[in-house]
């Protein structure tokens, strides 16, 4: 790989006499981005004893992979140390508008979640689910040997009187599901989801209803349990989309801060030459080709 330097004079200034008595402060050597103002404000205020244009040694250099650590843990925070403070805040906003959606709705989701398995306990029954299973096993083509064994006490909870669980899936082989144990997530689910088990709503009539007739209370439960369900899929969107914010904020942190050095550089090429008896100022321009 070779490599060219074209090295390019923009701008030689007049000769000025140099004062050694001037004393001079770095933070207060502001640059405007204009070479030719920039020579002369570096020239007036230049003091051979505090050289002002030792780019390792500028206090506002800023560092890309702080500023992309700095985001990646918190948004905008990155953007706040190099001072893009407006993108700052946007990216701010963007991570607490997504924390807070994310909060609220996975909230939303556990309360509508606890009001339709509070539901289901009220309204469906394994074991009026059970009997319908015991005393229709002809016509359901139950196979032999099912027999699903009911404690006595109806005082207990319906999933508390059945006295194997394994006896209710024994029953349930020539059928697409079988009842997981009570309180699962699927237990839950499939009680609403499929007609095989509306026999146990409370409002199935087993004198007038089919096996697969889907009663109306069914139905209000899915829309109960789909209104959880879209709760916690936003819930879900937003904590996506708070990892895609950190990484957008860290690789923006990143791309800024490297701007705001490479700006920085640019500003700080102005070189001064050492004669006889003056000093001169000149701004350059570093072009660089590879090929």
């Amino acid at each position: 790989m070779k490599s060219i330097f074209f090295y390019l004079c923009i701008l030689t200034f007049s000769i000025v006499s140099f004062s050694p008595a001037q004393d001079i402060k770095q933070e207060d050597f502001v640059l405007t981005g204009n070479l030719l103002a920039d020579s002369k404000l570096a020239f007036n205020r230049y003091d051979s004893s505090q050289p002002v244009f030792a780019f390792d040694d500028i206090p506002d250099k800023k560092s890309p992979l702080l500023a992309g650590v700095m985001s990646a843990v918190l948004p905008g925070s990155g953007e706040f140390y190099v001072g893009e403070y407006i993108k700052a805040a946007i990216f701010f906003a963007v991570e607490a508008a997504l924390i807070t959606t994310a909060v609220v709705y996975d909230n939303k989701g556990d309360d509508q979640t606890a009001e339709f398995q509070a539901f289901a306990d009220n309204n469906w029954s394994v074991v009026k689910y059970s009997n319908y299973l015991n005393d229709h096993k002809n016509e359901l083509g139950i196979p032999e040997g099912c027999n699903i064994n009911i404690t006595g006490d109806p005082n207990l909870p319906p999933w508390e009187r059945i006295e194997n669980w394994n006896e209710i899936n024994f029953c349930e082989r020539g059928f697409s599901h079988k009842l997981p144990p009570y309180g699962e997530q699927q237990y839950y689910e499939l009680i609403g989801k499929y007609n095989q088990y509306s026999s146990g709503w409370i409002t199935f009539d087993p004198a007038t209803d089919g096996f697969r007739d889907v009663p109306q209370i069914m139905l209000d439960y899915s829309k109960m349990r789909g209104d959880a369900n879209d709760a916690y899929n936003v819930a879900s969107k937003a904590v996506i989309g708070l990892y895609i914010n950190h990484l957008l904020s860290a690789i923006d942190a990143v791309w800024s801060a490297s701007t705001y050095n490479k700006n920085l550089a640019i500003n700080m090429r102005v070189q001064n030459i050492q004669l006889a008896d003056r000093i001169e100022l000149v701004p350059t321009l570093n072009i660089s080709y590879n090929f």
